[in-house]
């Protein structure tokens, strides 16, 4: 059975893009604030807040968990008769319609201490990709 490791991110829907990220920014500090077309983040380390503005693109309100292996959250969704949606996602509906999206902790930014993955009981390491990331965002040796 695959292990919950987090939460990645949130994605919320908005109605206006910068009305929406004054109004975060003004209450907290992001790390960062990233932009593209129709959408910003809100980087909090290595975790994020997403804000898509309502409109022509097809992102919806979901949010994103971490799990130590992807595969193994695939196998047990079908199991159990999940739906998987189709792309190149892992992604699902709960049963009550909300969306959400695996991803595996070895190939994101997202991380944990080596302490608190050793009192989750897990040992975990990270891909070149990953801690590229992490790197760039000053958050990795």
């Amino acid at each position: 059975m695959t292990r919950l490791v987090g939460v990645n991110h949130v994605a919320l829907q908005v109605d206006d893009i910068e009305e929406a990220v004054a109004f975060y920014t003004e209450l907290f500090e992001p790390t960062a604030v990233e932009r593209i077309p129709g959408a910003a983040f809100l980087q909090m380390g290595d975790q994020f807040i997403a804000l898509f503005e309502r409109g022509p693109r097809t992102e919806e309100p979901h949010f994103g968990l971490v799990v130590d292996d992807k595969e193994a959250a695939r196998r047990s969704l079908e199991d159990a008769g999940v739906e998987i949606l189709p792309g190149g996602r892992l992604d699902f509906r709960d049963p009550s319609g909300n969306l959400v999206q695996i991803v595996q902790y070895d190939e994101i930014q997202f991380t944990k201490t080596d302490r608190i993955l050793e009192g989750m009981g897990l040992e975990l390491e990270k891909t070149d990709a990953a801690l590229d990331e992490l790197r760039a965002k000053g958050l990795a040796d």
